[in-house]
C-alpha cells in the first residue's frame, strides 16, 4: 500500500513538472513573439571601481523598468575600459560594429569620452558621456556627443566660499594630473578663488596611480610650508591612498583643514572603516539630490538588494549620486528610442525634448548638455560616516535648509559647529605660526647708508649683537599689534646688495627681511612687500646759497612801515625840541627857512645820539628827549641783533633745482652703491653711467658736495630728510620728487603672515605710533640752530607799538604844556608856528615825491652864553 502511494505521488509530480515546463515554454514563446529584441544599448564603464559597479546595477534596473513601462525589449551590453582611453575606444568600436548598439552610455572620464566620441561620430551613434568636466567645445565639435552628466563647475565656487567664509587667505591645491582635472582646477577653481580674494599657496598635480613614495614627498613639501588649508580634487582610489599617507604623516591633526570635491565626497558612503578613520574632520562638497521622495526609497531598497547579491565583497551597498545619474540617463535614452526608429539624429532630437524630475534631479538637456548643478550639500566626515551640515547655492549662499529662500548668507557659521581634523571645535587658523623654539629668521642688512634706520652694534660683554634703528622699531611695534604672539630673531646679512638680501627669502634662508629695503618692481620676482612704512620717493639734494643781495641787506631788519614810522617820530621829536628850544636861542629865531629846515633835521637825529657841547635848556625838551633816547636805545639794539642774525643765518636757496642743468653741464652726481638708485638714474633719468659716483655714508655725500666732486646727490626721501636735517645750513632738497621706492618689509610670496602684518602696520599708522617714531628720528638729527623764517623776519611797527605811543605821547604832552605857559607874544608865536608848519608840509611833500634829497650841510647853531634869559617852566 505504501509503495503504491509512493509511485502515485511520483507520477503525479512528473506530470505537474511537465505541465509547468510546457506552460513556461508557451509563455516565453508568446512573450518572444510579442517583444522581440529591437533596441541595443551599449555601456562603457570602469568595472573595477565602485562607481562602475554602481552604474552597472543602476543601468540594469533602468532596462527592467523600461520594459515594464514600454513593453519593449532593450538589451544592455556592458564593456569594461579599466579607465584606459584606448580600451574605451576599442570597446566602443566593438559595441557599434559587432553588437549594433544604437547608443553608448558612459564612460566617466573625459579622456575616455574623448576617445569614444571619435568612434561615435564616425558611425553616427550618440554617446552620452558621464564625465562631469566636459569642455564647452565638445558638443560643438561632435554632433553626436551628449553631455549626460551635469556640470559641477559651481562646486569650485562652493569650495572657494567655504575657504573665504573662515577667513583663510591661502589654499594648497592637490589634484589628479589629468587634462580635464587640470582645466577644471586652473580655470574654474582659480576664478572662484580670485573672486573670493583667496590665493594659491601651492599646486600639486598627482598621477592617477601615484605610488606611496611620491605621495610622501609631495606631502612633506606641503608640510614644510606655512599653509594648512588643502583642497583635494581626485578620483576615489587616489584620494584614499592620499589620506592614509597624510594620516600617517600626522597631517590630519589640529591646525589642518582638508576640503574634498564631489568626485570624492559623493562616494564617502562607499569607503571602508580604515579610510574613514584617516579622513576625520574633512569637509566635503557634493551634488545635492532629494532623499525624501517615494521613488528614491523604492530605488534605494531595490538597489541595495541587487548590489549585495552581485557584489558581496563590498562593505556598503547603498547607492550614490552617480548610480542615480546612470539610472536616469538610461531611462532617458530608452524613452527617446521609439519602436522601429533608431536613427542617431532622431534619438538626439528626442533626448533634447526630455524634461522630467529624475532621481538625481532635474533632467533637462539644452544644446545637448544636461542642466548644470546649482545646489550642493556640505558634509563633514566624522565617526564611521559623515554628517550633513547644510547646503550651498550660488543664489543663496550657505543654508541649513535645502528649501531656504530667506536671502544670501556668505558665512558657513550658520550651518553650526564643524568637526575639524584633530577634534577641535574652534576654527583652525589655516597656517602655521612660528614658535619660541622655532622663531622667524629675520634678515637685517649690515652697512646701511645711515645707522638711523638700521644700526647693528656688537656687545663684547655678552658676545651678542644689538639691533636698533627706525625700521627695526617699526617692525617691533607692528609685530606687537598682531592678534597673536610672533617670535622672531634678527640675523645679520653682510652681502653687498639689497637685492641679494631679498633673494635670501626666496631661497628660504630667511623667513622675512626687515630694514631700509626699498619697494621696487624687480624685487617682486622674489618676494612680496608690506605697505611702505616711510614716505616714498627719490629727491635731489644740492648745496645752497643766500637768496638776499648783500648790498641792501642793512635795510632788511626793519619793514618799510617801520622805517617810515621811525623817521616820522624822529622828525616829530625834532620839531617839538626846536619849538621849545627856539625861545632860549636867538639864533634859532633869526634863521632863514632853509636853515630852519636843516636845524629841524639835525635836531631830529641828534637826539638819538648823546649830545656834545651845551645841554638843552627847557625841562620839557629834556623830558621828551629822555623818553625818545630810551625808545631809540631799544630800537637800535633790536636792529643790531636782527642784522647780526641775518648776516649769520641767511635765507638759503638751492644752487640749482632741475636735472636738465646737471645733464647739460655734464656734472657728476652721487647715489648709494647698495641701492636701486644707480639703475634708476641711468634708465629713467638718462644720466651717463660715468657721471654717477657711488657713496656708502651721508658724511661722504656731504664732503663730496662741499668739495664740488659732485653737483648733486640723489637720495630716497627718508634718507634725504635726515641728511638735510643734519646739514641744514649747507644743503637743501631741490627739484621734483620721483615716485619710487619707500621702505617695506619683505616676506615670501604667498606668506600667510603678510595680510596680518599689513593690517597691524595700518593700525600703527592710524594710532600715531609711526608718527611719533618718525618725529623722534628727525629730532635726533636736528641742527644746533635751525633755519626758520621767524628768526630772520623783518621787524615791524607792531613789535614797538607801545614804545612809539610812549615817546609820541611824551613829546606831545611837552609841546602842549609849553604852549599853555609861554609868555611870548601871540604874533611872534603865530608867526613862528606858521613857519614851522610850512616847513613840515614841505618835508612831507618832498618825502612823497622822493625826487631829490637835500645835500646842503646844516651849520651848527650855537647859543651864546649871555643870551637873554626867559622865565622857564
Amino acid at each position: 500500500m505504501l509503495g503504491f502511494l509512493a509511485s502515485f505521488f511520483l507520477i503525479f509530480a512528473n506530470i505537474l513538472a511537465e505541465q509547468e515546463a510546457w506552460i513556461n515554454s508557451a509563455v516565453r514563446s508568446q512573450l518572444s513573439s510579442r517583444a522581440a529584441p529591437t533596441a541595443m544599448l551599449g555601456a562603457i564603464v570602469d568595472c573595477s571601481t565602485r562607481v562602475g559597479k554602481e552604474e552597472i546595477v543602476a543601468m540594469e534596473m533602468a532596462i527592467e523598468d523600461l520594459y515594464k513601462q514600454k513593453e519593449e525589449r532593450f538589451t544592455l551590453r556592458v564593456k569594461c575600459s579599466g579607465g584606459d582611453p584606448m580600451q574605451a575606444a576599442q570597446a566602443a568600436r566593438h559595441l557599434v560594429k559587432k553588437n549594433h548598439a544604437q547608443a553608448i552610455l558612459g564612460p566617466n572620464s573625459w579622456e575616455e569620452s574623448y576617445a569614444v566620441a571619435k568612434i561615435s561620430e564616425q558611425f553616427n551613434v550618440p554617446i552620452l558621456s558621464f564625465s562631469d568636466c566636459v569642455p564647452p567645445w565638445a558638443t560643438e565639435h561632435w554632433s553626436f556627443f551628449i553631455q549626460a552628466s551635469p556640470s559641477t563647475t559651481k562646486q569650485m565656487t562652493a569650495a572657494a566660499a567655504i575657504i573665504h567664509s573662515w577667513g583663510w587667505r591661502r589654499v594648497g591645491i592637490i589634484y589628479e594630473d589629468t587634462k580635464s582635472a587640470a582645466d577644471d582646477i586652473l580655470k574654474d577653481l582659480c576664478g572662484a578663488l580670485q573672486e573670493s580674494d583667496v590665493q594659491f599657496s601651492s599646486l600639486v598635480p598627482l598621477p592617477s596611480f601615484s605610488p606611496l613614495g611620491t605621495l610622501r614627498v609631495e606631502l612633506e613639501n606641503l608640510k614644510k610650508g606655512q599653509c594648512r588649508v588643502f583642497l583635494v580634487h581626485a578620483n576615489l582610489a587616489l584620494a584614499e591612498r592620499l589620506f592614509k599617507k597624510a594620516k600617517e604623516m600626522k597631517m590630519i591633526e589640529s591646525g589642518y583643514v582638508w576640503i574634498i570635491t564631489d568626485s570624492i565626497s559623493s562616494l564617502v558612503h562607499s569607503m571602508n572603516a580604515s579610510v574613514i578613520s584617516s579622513m576625520q574632520g574633512v569637509v566635503g562638497v557634493r551634488r545635492y539630490f532629494s532623499e525624501m521622495t517615494q521613488d528614491f526609497h523604492n530605488f534605494h531598497e531595490r538597489f541595495t538588494e541587487v548590489f549585495r547579491k552581485k557584489y558581496p565583497e563590498e562593505k556598503n551597498f547603498e547607492p550614490g549620486i552617480l548610480a542615480l545619474q546612470a539610472y536616469d540617463v538610461t531611462r532617458t535614452v530608452g524613452s527617446a528610442m521609439n519602436k522601429g526608429s533608431y536613427n542617431g539624429s532622431q534619438i538626439i532630437e528626442n533626448i533634447q525634448k526630455t524634461d522630467f524630475l529624475g532621481l538625481s534631479g532635474k533632467i533637462l538637456f539644452v544644446e545637448r548638455k544636461l542642466a548644470p548643478i546649482i545646489r550642493f550639500q556640505i558634509v563633514n566626515v566624522i565617526g564611521r560616516s559623515y554628517r550633513e551640515l547644510g547646503y550651498w547655492s550660488d543664489q543663496l549662499g550657505f543654508s541649513p535648509d535645502a528649501d531656504n529662500t530667506t536671502g544670501y548668507n556668505s558665512s558657513m557659521e550658520i550651518l553650526g559647529h564643524v568637526f575639524w581634523p584633530g577634534g577641535p571645535w574652534t576654527t583652525p587658523r589655516g597656517w602655521d605660526l612660528p614658535t619660541i623654539s622655532n622663531p622667524m629668521r629675520i634678515g637685517v642688512p649690515n652697512g646701511s647708508l645711515t645707522n638711523k634706520f638700521v644700526n647693528i652694534e656688537y656687545d663684547p660683554s655678552t658676545g651678542t649683537r644689538i639691533f636698533s634703528g627706525f625700521s627695526l622699531q617699526v617692525f617691533d611695534r607692528t609685530a606687537k599689534n598682531l592678534k597673536y604672539s610672533l617670535p622672531y630673531e634678527f640675523i645679520v646679512f653682510d652681502g653687498t646688495s639689497y637685492t641679494d638680501l631679498v633673494k635670501q627669502v626666496e631661497l628660504k634662508k630667511f623667513d622675512a627681511v626687515v630694514g631700509d629695503i626699498a619697494i621696487i618692481s624687480s624685487r617682486y620676482d622674489y618676494v612680496e612687500f608690506t605697505h611702505a612704512h616711510t614716505e616714498s620717493g627719490l629727491v635731489m639734494v644740492v648745496p645752497v646759497q643766500s637768496q638776499f643781495s648783500r648790498a641792501w641787506l642793512f635795510m632788511k631788519p626793519f619793514t618799510k612801515a617801520m622805517w617810515l614810522l621811525t623817521l616820522s617820530i624822529n622828525i616829530y621829536n625834532g620839531f617839538v625840541i626846536w619849538t621849545i628850544e627856539k625861545n632860549y636861542c636867538s639864533e634859532l629865531r633869526r634863521q632863514t627857512f632853509l636853515h630852519r629846515m636843516g636845524t629841524l633835521f639835525w635836531l631830529a637825529f641828534a637826539t638819538v645820539f648823546p649830545l656834545q657841547g651845551d645841554k638843552l635848556h627847557s625841562n620839557l625838551s629834556k623830558m621828551a628827549t629822555v623818553v625818545w633816547l630810551f625808545v631809540a636805545l631799544i630800537i637800535t639794539q633790536s636792529y643790531t641783533a636782527s642784522l647780526t642774525s641775518m648776516l649769520t643765518v641767511q635765507h638759503l636757496k638751492p644752487v640749482l633745482d632741475n636735472i636738465e642743468k646737471l645733464k647739460s653741464e655734464n656734472a657728476n652726481v652721487g647715489c648709494s652703491m647698495r641701492s636701486f638708485v644707480n639703475r634708476y638714474l641711468v634708465e629713467a633719468l638718462n644720466f651717463k653711467n660715468g657721471n654717477i659716483k657711488n657713496f656708502t655714508s651721508t658724511e661722504a655725500y656731504a664732503d663730496a658736495l662741499r668739495s664740488g666732486e659732485i653737483a648733486a646727490a640723489f637720495l630716497e626721501v627718508p634718507v634725504a630728510k635726515l641728511f638735510v636735517a643734519k646739514y641744514c645750513k649747507s644743503f637743501v632738497i631741490a627739484g621734483p620728487t620721483y615716485q619710487v621706492g619707500g621702505y617695506g618689509f619683505a616676506f615670501p610670496k604667498g606668506s600667510m603672515l603678510l595680510p596680518d602684518m599689513n593690517e597691524a602696520l595700518l593700525n600703527a599708522f592710524e594710532t600715531g605710533v609711526l608718527k611719533d617714531l618718525e618725529d623722534s628720528l628727525l629730532a635726533s638729527e636736528k641742527c644746533v640752530e635751525t633755519k626758520s623764517d621767524n628768526e630772520t623776519a623783518s621787524l615791524s611797527p607792531q613789535s614797538f607799538f607801545v614804545l612809539f605811543i610812549l615817546t609820541a605821547g611824551t613829546s606831545t604832552l611837552a609841546l602842549a604844556v609849553y604852549y599853555f605857559h609861554t609868555e611870548t607874544k601871540v604874533e611872534d608865536s603865530m608867526a613862528g608856528h606858521e613857519g614851522i608848519w610850512m616847513l613840515m608840509l614841505m618835508v612831507m611833500k618832498k618825502w612823497r615825491e622822493r625826487m631829490r634829497k637835500f645835500s646842503r650841510k646844516v651849520r651848527d647853531v650855537e647859543c651864546p652864553r649871555n643870551s637873554q634869559e626867559m622865565d622857564g617852566t
